[in-house]
């Protein structure tokens, strides 16, 4: 290029002094050969530059094409770039969506599982409840059987006494119930946990799980226990609790208040990791509910993404 650009410029110098040459006044015995011969050099010269700007102008010209092509063509790639990346990221989002849907399906099949389990349980002890009682009518104790013929009679045996009436053997008093009634206890048990006399009401409420172990309210008074230890920052008995209520009452009202709180206390033990999973793991299983937006804002709030890469 750098060539063709100073080949031009001596032509034209060339073609400038021909111009000058051929303006120039001569005299007529100064006309000859050798002028006539320089003018025709010249004018070669000048179609020749002529020549050479009309080649550099179509070449100038497809290199300018080239390059707007070029241009656009990577204009069109950056956008099909674009649009791929979108795509993946897209793809990718969907991925994930289905993996915790996947995930919080399975989770809700434990539940389920769990929830079924403790049904068993519960008609497994209903059963023996039920075998207990036949084998008691079957069986009656020894004390209850009748009198054996010859044996004494009190005295004034014609007349009703405390013994019953005449001929007749006494009749054992109804034994008395030492099982406390169940909405009772839990009612006592709320007044005083809400009045904070947490001693009497963890004692009330271990006489539910106790008397009444496979009651729905068995699960919501080992919760209970479990809040009056977190609050007494006896983080490591608050976890065994709310652990009773996850694993024996999954399907209990309070278990994602549990699960919640288990989370909280594992964080004041310093378990950091089994906390962020304990809070993950609730709003996987529960994600609808008031506690796992507490654990959404707990996990925000110590820097940590709530779905794992």
């Amino acid at each position: 290029m750098q060539t063709a650009r100073t080949l031009r410029n001596r032509l034209f110098a060339a073609a400038a002094l021909a111009a000058m040459l051929g303006v120039m006044p001569v005299r007529a015995h100064a006309a000859s050969k050798e002028i006539i011969q320089l003018q025709t050099q010249v004018q070669q010269l000048l179609d020749m530059v002529q020549r050479l700007q009309s080649t550099l102008d179509t070449r100038f010209a497809v290199l300018q094409n080239l390059a707007q092509q070029t241009s656009d063509q990577a204009v069109q790639m950056g956008a099909t770039v674009n649009a791929l990346q979108q795509k993946m990221n897209a793809e990718n989002e969907a991925i994930n969506g289905k993996l915790d849907t996947g995930s919080g399906q399975v989770q809700s099949l434990n539940d389920s599982v769990d929830e079924l389990k403790t049904r068993i349980a519960k008609l497994e002890k209903s059963i023996q409840d039920m075998q207990s009682q036949l084998q008691n009518i079957q069986n009656p104790p020894p004390g209850s059987t009748a009198s054996p013929a010859g044996a004494a009679q009190p005295p004034d045996a014609g007349a009703a006494g405390p013994t019953g009436p005449a001929g007749m053997p006494a009749m054992a008093a109804p034994a008395v119930s030492q099982t406390p009634p169940l909405e009772q206890t839990f009612q006592s048990a709320m007044r005083d946990y809400n009045a904070a006399k947490y001693k009497l009401a963890a004692s009330e409420f271990q006489d539910v799980i106790h008397y009444y172990p496979l009651d729905n309210m068995a699960g919501t008074a080992q919760y209970y226990l479990g809040e009056i230890a977190y609050r007494g920052k006896n983080y490591d008995d608050a976890v065994k609790a709310y652990n009773a209520v996850l694993e024996g009452f999954s399907g209990n009202s309070k278990a994602p208040a549990a699960q919640l709180h288990k989370g909280f206390s594992l964080l004041q033990m310093n378990r950091r990791e089994a906390g962020i999973h304990e809070l993950r793991s609730l709003i996987q299983r529960y994600p609808q509910t008031p506690e796992a937006a507490q654990a959404r804002t707990k996990l925000n709030g110590m820097g940590v993404r709530i779905n794992p890469r």
